[in-house]
């Protein structure tokens, strides 16, 4: 991603970002609300257009791209079912399509990778229920497992620990941790890293649509708000002194 710019609506919401992915990192990308993080994620797999600038996937434009396979994208809030019945591994299935020769009954493979997946997230015991029944939480549980049954190259998760109690955050720490071993490339949007800062190499934090922080992840220790605007609430949160992941960016 170079120069990259988005308007929505007419508002401008990128301004000039500079984004460039290697393999094995883990980066996250940080920043308030509004600040721009899932529309930075968004254009730069081309799901948003974008006003300016330009965008690659392993070299490639996004609408020349084809090996999309290779990429697993867990985006927030979707409704899994997306209106239509479906259980839980129907769903999870889906994310093997990619890999799939066209009307190819699924192969032994698909269905162990599936397997693996749903046992991942801890839902391997829903399986056989209907999406709509599980809670928002265990809905992104299933979205998460959709990607890593597709077994891609790299994870774009945008707050895939939105909703999610910590035992479930921490699986996917842990999940995400062994693909990491195995060489995997993830990058992911949060308000706060939980679980999942150990394995973060590198963050890049927005305000107002412009990356203000490229380099070090945040210290478990540093607790203060840095970002103009980070007035939301912490779920985990009984008073106003209680830790942030989010670091002094503009003390150092």
């Amino acid at each position: 991603m170079a120069d990259a710019r988005v308007s929505l609506d007419g508002q401008a919401v990128l301004h000039g970002v500079n984004f460039r992915v290697e393999p094995g990192e883990v980066v996250a990308v940080l920043g308030t609300n509004g600040s721009g993080k899932s529309t930075l994620v968004r254009a730069l797999l081309g799901l948003v257009p974008l006003s300016g600038g330009r965008v690659e996937l392993y070299g490639v434009p996004p609408s020349r791209f084809r090996e999309w396979r290779r990429i697993g994208y867990v985006p927030q809030r979707l409704s899994v079912a997306g209106g239509v019945p479906a259980t839980v591994r129907e769903i999870v299935a889906s994310g093997r399509v990619a890999r799939q020769r066209r009307l190819r009954p699924a192969s032994a493979a698909d269905r162990s990778a599936v397997a693996r997946a749903l046992d991942a997230v801890g839902l391997a015991d829903r399986a056989g229920d209907a999406a709509g029944t599980l809670s928002g939480g265990q809905q992104q549980r299933v979205l998460i497992a959709r990607a890593l049954a597709g077994e891609p190259d790299t994870f774009v998760l945008d707050e895939p620990t939105a909703g999610v109690d910590t035992a479930s955050q921490e699986a996917l720490a842990s999940t995400l941790h062994r693909l990491v071993e195995e060489g995997r490339t993830v990058v992911l949007v949060a308000h706060e890293l939980g679980p999942l800062q150990p394995l973060v190499t590198r963050a890049v934090v927005l305000e107002a649509g412009r990356v203000v922080h490229d380099g070090a992840p945040p210290r478990p220790q540093e607790t203060e708000h840095p970002l103009r605007g980070h007035d939301h609430v912490h779920p985990h949160a009984d008073d106003e002194d209680a830790p942030d992941p989010l670091t002094a960016w503009r003390a150092r």
